[in-house]
């Protein structure tokens, strides 16, 4: 008897197996599209990099969504930082939130660096951890704290450039696939890309000062949520 599919993969060629390991490799790793289409044919998967690209575009978000639900409760102080991104020649700015773990709690990219992008950064951190921390960290950007007057004025807000090494680390990541991609084509796939890529490395991240046995059980732990995530294990 031929086993059932799961319904997230109707109508595709290729099983789930092999749809969530092409989006784990793209999301997880500074690879091109082209590279995770030779990594696959390398394994006899005989799939176009524009398929990738689609499977990333369709599967991506919602595995995002499942990670973010599945991961632990943030911590209570968040650390916010901004980076200069450029995008068809034109500035953007990504606005990037971590907690004192260095989990991302989330990133927008906006066209400006002022108050009112700082607040819009700040109620969509609120919607979505549902609470406020009990300190937020950033550099010394006056529209930091004209946002937080407003949106939270009983959060201890700590200013210095040298507090905030967490938030500014966190955009390495960033920079090395902007690289890989050619630089991003529009604000919308900067965010839809970032979005996913994030918390595929929410998942994976390694804890500071763990030794060889707890990184193999954490690494297995969040293999066992991927797992679960893309339904691979019930197809």
């Amino acid at each position: 008897m031929k086993p059932s599919r799961h319904p997230r993969y109707a109508r595709h060629r290729f099983p789930a197996e092999v749809i969530s390991y092409a989006v784990w490799l793209y999301f997880r790793f500074p690879l091109s599209l082209r590279m995770v289409e030779e990594m696959l044919a390398a394994r006899g998967i005989l799939v176009s990099h524009e398929t990738v690209r689609q499977w990333a575009t369709k599967f991506g978000q919602s595995f995002a969504n499942q990670i973010r639900r599945r991961l632990p409760a943030p911590g209570d102080k968040w650390h916010l930082d901004e980076v200069v991104i450029s995008i068809a020649g034109k500035k953007h700015w990504l606005w990037r939130a971590v907690d004192q773990h260095g989990v991302v709690l989330d990133i927008l990219v906006q066209s400006r660096r002022n108050a009112k992008a700082a607040k819009r950064l700040l109620r969509k951190l609120l919607k979505k951890q549902g609470m406020a921390p009990r300190v937020m960290v950033t550099d010394k950007l006056a529209s930091y704290s004209a946002a937080k007057r407003e949106i939270m004025p009983s959060v201890e807000h700590r200013q210095h450039r040298g507090l905030n090494n967490r938030a500014e680390n966190s955009h390495q990541p960033t920079r090395r696939r902007e690289r890989i991609m050619k630089r991003f084509k529009s604000a919308g796939q900067a965010q839809r890309f970032l979005s996913v890529h994030d918390q595929v490395a929410n998942l994976f991240r390694r804890p500071a000062n763990t030794t060889a046995a707890d990184h193999r059980m954490s690494r297995a732990q969040a293999f066992r949520v991927w797992s679960e995530v893309t339904s691979a294990a019930s197809a």
